[in-house]
């Protein structure tokens, strides 16, 4: 990479992972539990990004959208989703390799997800437990869900470098905006859940089409 960066700063869901099974499958899963209608699996390209609790609320029926029936599903959500997280979930092909370089020129490495901590905490020891991550974190009560910045910037001030020295690689809108929000740089990436005209709507300063893209720019 040609630009001063000394980290780079990644989302979780469709950005390293392609998790997108697991979570319609554990979905689908549970809204049969209760009774309630599924979905294609492509529909859930634009259901996840932010958090289980706000895939739930958009997954129910319009007359089940009631907190008492969001909170019920998504206890049975977390539980269907914590034992069958990693079933098909796989590193998208090209991050190894581009993990690999990264660490070798001295990157620091970090992750951010909207995902539930625990959750993200269980993915990235199986998956990602090769390479040094700095810090990685869900979703949690001590930050806001992106993209407000807070958790962010705390993983700037964790790694010791200044936001606009960090690039910001992600596959949503809520990245992008994170990103620019926190004053880091916002890469997107095309193979995730978006596409590109999203992320170019939202500020991405460039897009790749495959991980080790990044090294090129």
């Amino acid at each position: 990479m040609k630009h001063p960066f000394s980290a780079v700063l990644f989302d979780l869901d469709g950005t390293l992972i392609d998790s997108l099974y697991d979570i319609a499958h554990a979905m689908n899963h549970t809204l049969e539990r209760f009774g309630y209608p599924v979905y294609p699996l492509e529909d859930y390209n634009y259901f996840v990004g932010n958090g289980l609790k706000n895939l739930v609320q958009k997954c129910l029926p319009e007359d089940k959208k009631e907190k008492i029936y969001v909170e019920e599903t998504l206890a049975a959500m977390m539980e269907e989703y914590e034992q069958s997280c990693i079933h098909k979930t796989v590193l998208y092909d090209g991050i190894p390799e581009l993990l690999d370089a990264l660490t070798a020129n001295h990157y620091k490495l970090a992750v951010l997800s909207n995902k539930a901590d625990p959750l993200t905490q269980k993915i990235a020891k199986q998956l990602l437990s090769r390479w040094k991550f700095e810090i990685i974190l869900g979703a949690n009560d001590n930050f806001p869900r992106k993209p407000v910045p807070d958790a962010a910037l705390f993983i700037a001030n964790t790694m010791q470098i200044a936001p606009e020295n960090i690039l910001y690689l992600g596959d949503t809108n809520i990245d992008m905006q994170t990103a620019h929000a926190a004053g880091m740089y916002p890469v997107g990436v095309s193979w995730g859940f978006r596409p590109k005209k999203e992320l170019e709507e939202n500020g991405a300063k460039f897009i790749i089409d495959y991980p080790t893209d990044l090294l090129k720019k």
